[in-house]
């Protein structure tokens, strides 16, 4: 009667925790989604969670087939992949560069966890805040770039990770902190901790402060997350950085966060690899990982 797509459904619509989030993630529309939710109560003759409820609250019988589905859908992913490997006989080298500081904290546990399943795969792993990732990608020196700015380039294909509010860091006593939101004109008096990058390759210039024909009072550097935040708390300066990214020093109350501009920030994080190797089994199973990977410890993302 439960079939492996109920599994893969109610595990989707925890893990998202809307019906509309847990249809993008498994690639259903949200009609489609609650049909087959409905389908499945109609063969159990029972409720899986209770309607209009926010967070999503789960019946005692939905709950029970979610421990199933945690311990069936594991294992089957696993047999995919070893019957992968003993079909293609895949072996193979992932590169990776990453233009973006502050995606270690979900990419080295995507790596970690990509291994385990992988180990025939040669892998290694190289910061791209120096040289431009794009043009290294399409020569062959690297296999994979993760970027929130995608460069058309043929014979480069990009596959979208997940998208992320970016928002302005504050620390608690700063004047901006009782804003709604950060207008591009209120930057324009602040000292900006970035990234040491170009500016080009930042979103808060590229699509903010540039075109609005702004700039900071002063562009300051910094080269880790965290430095960044002992900076903006102490009142050094203010930055832009994924709200995934500060969730724990806002949890913690260590700053304040607020959106970029009335309508906020949204970008994309993306996967470019060469159209060569986008179908490869271990290429695929890694962008697959990383969403999972994403999905399940970052704070405030949402399907690209």
């Amino acid at each position: 009667m439960i079939e492996l797509r109920h599994l893969r459904t109610l595990s989707a619509l925890r893990d998202s925790g809307s019906l509309v989030e847990a249809a993008e993630r498994i690639h259903l529309t949200q009609s489609a989604l609650s049909h087959q939710i409905k389908d499945l109560e109609d063969r159990l003759n029972c409720s899986l969670f209770i309607r209009k409820t926010k967070p999503i609250s789960f019946t005692a019988a939905g709950r029970r087939i979610l421990t199933l589905a945690d311990q069936i859908l594991p294992m089957v992913k696993n047999t995919e992949r070893e019957i992968v490997r003993l079909a293609c006989g895949e072996a193979g080298r992932l590169n990776i560069s990453i233009d973006c500081h502050s995606c270690f904290d979900w990419l080295m546990p995507t790596i970690d966890c990509f291994r385990k399943n992988w180990p025939e795969i040669e892998m290694d792993l190289a910061n791209s805040f120096t040289f431009a990732p794009i043009p290294a990608l399409a020569k062959g020196d690297i296999d994979l770039v993760i970027t929130s700015d995608p460069i058309v380039r043929s014979g480069i294909s990009y596959t979208p990770l997940f998208s992320y509010e970016s928002l302005i860091a504050l620390s608690k006593n700063h004047p901006l902190a009782s804003k709604k939101f950060i207008s591009a004109k209120d930057i324009s008096a602040e000292t900006l901790i970035t990234y040491p990058v170009n500016q080009d390759r930042l979103d808060i210039f590229t699509r903010f402060l540039d075109p609005a024909g702004i700039e900071p009072k002063e562009v300051r550097t910094a080269d880790l997350t965290l430095m960044m935040l002992q900076l903006v708390a102490s009142g050094r300066g203010i930055a832009a950085l994924p709200n995934w990214a500060i969730d724990e020093y806002l949890q913690k109350g260590y700053i304040v966060a607020k959106p970029i501009g009335e309508r906020g920030l949204w970008c994309t994080l993306y996967a470019g690899v060469r159209q060569e190797q986008q179908n490869a089994e271990f290429m695929l199973d890694f962008l697959e990982t990383a969403k999972e990977v994403s999905f399940a410890n970052l704070a405030g993302i949402k399907s690209a």
